[in-house]
């Protein structure tokens, strides 16, 4: 694995209130090589030149465990909103198993979102930080079909094992939850796919499915999906242009019948869907040591 240079690990502080209960956000890789066909951070905005090919972040613990001890704020710490954390380099070099037990060693929490089942290697690391500030464990799940999943995010951990990851962390204490997104039209927007998800989300043991009702398409990526649309999907891309042109964000049409069916099986299996309610569960148990833990 290449490594490149690296001056500074975490974001600024945020007061976590709005964004899954985060404080700071962590990217110990660069570039991610799930194959998502639809991932955003292909995004030209984003710079991260040959996007597919993983890098890992030079002396990126020293410069972590500097960070951490500088920090004035304790906070939950979150990975994965650019590049996987469990990409397949990390069996090899445990980058983001090293960050686990920094965030352990300085009373830091940790939000890890993935779509792999490496994660369930460090259980015993989230279990430990759990005992004191949240430790949460969020699995991107957006179609309940693996073989369709094998199209859409081609080098990944299919649905079914992630779901099977997600049982194992929620009976060994974990907060878990699944992020439903995005919703793809014409290829995943069903109802039997939203009813699907939501009924494993609830066999696995998780506090919450959160949904993205549509997919955003900006420079270069709009033609990386237009081109594995043709390869996949044929005919669909067609469908894109002539529904939506340009536009950034490209939200299902049956968005409005797709969030009720989504509410209605969440609620019936007794599962929180909405950010306010989400953050609280996180945080919940430590509210009594919130003064001293931020």
């Amino acid at each position: 694995m290449e490594f490149i240079e690296a001056k500074q690990l975490l974001s600024a502080w945020s007061d976590g209130k709005s964004w899954f209960g985060t404080n700071y956000n962590l990217n110990i890789y660069k570039g991610c090589s799930h194959g998502c066909i639809y991932c955003d951070s292909r995004s030209q905005c984003y710079q991260v030149d040959d996007f597919d090919r993983v890098r890992g972040k030079e002396n990126a613990l020293e410069i972590l465990e500097r960070e951490l001890m500088s920090k004035r704020k304790k906070g939950v710490v979150g990975t994965g909103a650019m590049s996987d954390p469990y990409n397949p380099l990390e069996k090899k070099y445990q980058l983001t198993k090293g960050s686990l037990k920094l965030l352990g060693k300085y009373s830091f929490g940790a939000s890890l979102t993935t779509k792999s089942d490496l994660v369930v290697r460090d259980i015993e690391l989230l279990q430990q930080i759990s005992q004191y500030a949240p430790a949460a464990v969020h699995m991107t799940i957006t179609t309940f079909d693996d073989d369709l999943c094998k199209k859409v995010e081609q080098r990944v951990s299919v649905s079914s094992e992630r779901f099977k990851a997600l049982k194992t962390l929620s009976e060994a204490g974990i907060f878990t939850g699944v992020r439903l997104w995005p919703i793809l039209p014409f290829i995943n927007d069903t109802e039997e796919n939203i009813k699907s998800i939501v009924r494993a989300s609830a066999e696995a043991g998780v506090k919450y499915v959160a949904p993205c009702w549509g997919v955003t398409l900006r420079q270069n990526q709009q033609l990386y999906f237009y081109q594995q649309l043709d390869k996949l999907f044929p005919g669909v891309k067609e469908e894109y242009i002539k529904t939506y042109g340009n536009s950034y964000e490209c939200k299902s049409l049956r968005v409005n019948e797709l969030k009720k069916v989504f509410v209605s099986s969440c609620k019936a299996n007794g599962i929180l869907y909405k950010m306010p309610d989400i953050v609280s569960a996180m945080n919940r148990p430590y509210e009594v040591e919130q003064l001293s833990f931020l």
